[in-house]
């Protein structure tokens, strides 16, 4: 599904946003813009507030002050462009559904729950499904899979919805090297084509990919451009860690004698 944006317009907007639940806030005086075929990283430990703003842009938390536009919109505005992909807990999977079913439940917020599937339907499961080398695993009950099995199969669900913005919480949990390439290159490809994708995760290397990045410690600590803004000074103040960075690219992180990380 194509989702038209005006010319110049922003896809996700933020301005000077308070995210929480409740009267409580957990992030206040957020601020950013992200054209089509962006990426952001949210960078942080847990509880410092990645999951919170991206259930927030996706609709299901609401905004205790500021602004936050999805396509120009509230959140929640159009559920069959955004795909949001939350941190799976392996003991919710307990209901008797193939892999196949996980993934066609992506089609649900386009022809409804008891639609019937379209041909073109069924080709968008099997492509998602296809892309994330899952395919083979169709008719497995999901809990007969490993950790980095399900954890392709809902990322293929995530890229089923045909959506053009993705929200995605530590995707890349379990997953091994193959898995992480697979994903890597459907964002790379999902971006390409316009679209908008917001990583939640603590792994600096994986936010150095991204084309932004905002760390968050219960505050803004910095936004801007991937790499440019994981200083030494950031991280420390993110994570109570120092990187070394050469040419562009975290290779080597370091815990900061007297600090301890949070995850």
């Amino acid at each position: 599904m194509s989702t038209q944006v005006a010319l110049g317009s922003p896809v996700l907007a933020a301005a000077k946003l308070s995210i929480g639940y409740g009267r409580r806030s957990v992030v206040a005086d957020i601020g950013f813009e992200l054209a089509a075929g962006s990426t952001l990283a949210l960078v942080g430990v847990n509880g410092s507030g990645k999951s919170t703003l991206l259930k927030t842009i996706a609709g299901l938390l609401p905004e205790l002050s500021g602004s936050i536009r999805v396509f120009g919109k509230e959140p929640g505005s159009f559920p069959a462009r955004v795909a949001y992909l939350n941190q799976i807990n392996s003991n919710q999977m307990i209901l008797p559904l193939r892999a196949i079913d996980i993934v066609r439940m992506a089609r649900f917020s386009s022809i409804g729950l008891f639609g019937r599937a379209t041909d073109d339907d069924k080709r968008i499961v099997r492509e998602s499904m296809e892309r994330m080398e899952v395919i083979g695993l169709a008719s497995e009950p999901l809990s007969a899979l490993s950790g980095g099995q399900r954890q392709r199969v809902f990322i293929a669900q995530a890229l089923a919805h045909d959506a053009r913005l993705l929200l995605l919480d530590e995707p890349e949990t379990n997953l091994d090297a193959e898995g992480k390439e697979k994903y890597r290159a459907a964002v790379r490809a999902f971006t390409e084509q316009g679209g908008v994708v917001v990583i939640a995760t603590h792994d600096i290397k994986e936010a150095s990919r991204c084309g932004w990045a905002m760390l968050l410690a219960k505050k803004v600590v910095a936004f801007g451009p991937g790499c440019s803004v994981l200083t030494p000074e950031a991280l420390l103040s993110t994570f109570g860690i120092t990187a070394r960075m050469e040419e562009g690219k975290v290779v080597v992180v370091e815990r900061e004698h007297g600090h301890e990380c949070g995850e």
